[in-house]
């Protein structure tokens, strides 16, 4: 096996979080050799603070069309001096990438057909994400896979100017899954009620969730908008710093429970815990068959519960 190793992890945000235990057992194993991570633009900073990798590729995702892109793409590949894959995102984008190598394969672990170190099990789709990934390594020979640890991912907040008792709200999520949002309503009787009880409430997510935080926000006088403006690297001293997060089942909740806050994440039955569930040292799972029966009282008893879990 060549010196040189590649992860393949293009995203999203809660799928990255949950890779960075293997991530950090491939470091690990491979203690010497040089390792590089293919992802995306988004996670590119993030992953080289890591301190797993030697090197950070971005895919810029070229079209279809976009013949002279896909051929510098395969030529990275394959004078890349690769040995070995651990191709964690495994869906159809990365199984281009094993037939880009052509008939100089590396060793490969993953799902795509012809590999060297399948993934063999049938049932690996129906495994949460992180046992999912320990088996697939494990396949591959390591065997000793942590869970995801945040710690080296530290960030200067003065620019935000918090309180220490301040509570991280995550109202957004993805556009087109409208039921895996608790409603605004409820995120603004929420804010009142932490406001009142002397816990800032400070809205975290993306510039494309500013119509929404920005309404609870301006709801809730002293309520703090973050969004669009935090990083990775922000977001997961937000978290460490928390008194508690409250959020929907979304990428930065993941980010947060990662480090260590203590968190309580919404589902409704558009996604099972089961397979994706948020992992950290105090999450608490609060799931219902839509979020509008969810009351606020219930999610404020679930901040003081000290037993974690789905409930």
């Amino acid at each position: 096996m060549g010196a040189n190793i590649l992860v393949i992890k293009l995203g999203a945000l809660g799928d990255m979080v949950q890779a960075l235990g293997p991530m950090a057992a491939i470091r690990r194993y491979h203690s010497d050799a040089w390792i590089t991570a293919l992802t995306t633009e988004p996670y590119a900073a993030f992953l080289e603070a890591s301190g797993f990798f030697d090197a950070v590729w971005v895919d810029t995702r070229p079209s279809l069309f976009n013949f002279g892109a896909w051929m510098g793409v395969r030529r990275r590949l394959r004078d890349g001096g690769i040995g070995r894959v651990y191709d964690l995102q495994t869906s159809d984008r990365s199984g281009w990438y094993f037939r880009m190598f052509g008939a100089r394969r590396p060793e490969w672990s993953g799902i795509v057909a012809g590999c060297s170190h399948p993934h063999a099990n049938p049932e690996r789709d129906a495994m949460h994400t992180i046992e999912r990934q320990r088996e697939q390594l494990a396949m591959a020979g390591i065997d000793d896979v942590p869970s995801s640890d945040v710690g080296w991912a530290t960030a200067d907040l003065s620019e935000f100017d918090l309180p220490n008792d301040y509570t991280l709200l995550v109202p957004g999520g993805a556009r087109h899954r409208p039921a895996k949002r608790w409603p605004q309503a409820r995120y603004v009787e929420l804010a009142r009620k932490l406001r009142n009880d002397g816990h800032m409430p400070v809205l975290i997510g993306s510039a494309y969730e500013v119509d929404v935080l920005g309404a609870i926000s301006a709801a809730v006088p002293g309520a703090v908008n973050l969004a669009g403006r935090t990083n990775l690297l922000q977001l997961a001293e937000l978290g460490r710093r928390a008194v508690y997060a409250v959020g929907n089942d979304t990428g930065p909740m993941h980010l947060i429970a990662a480090a260590g806050c203590k968190a309580v994440v919404l589902y409704s039955h558009d996604s099972d815990p089961a397979l994706c569930a948020q992992r950290g040292a105090d999450v608490r799972i609060l799931r219902r068959p839509t979020l509008d029966v969810l009351k606020v009282a219930t999610v404020a008893a679930a901040l003081d519960n000290s037993t974690p879990g789905v409930v």
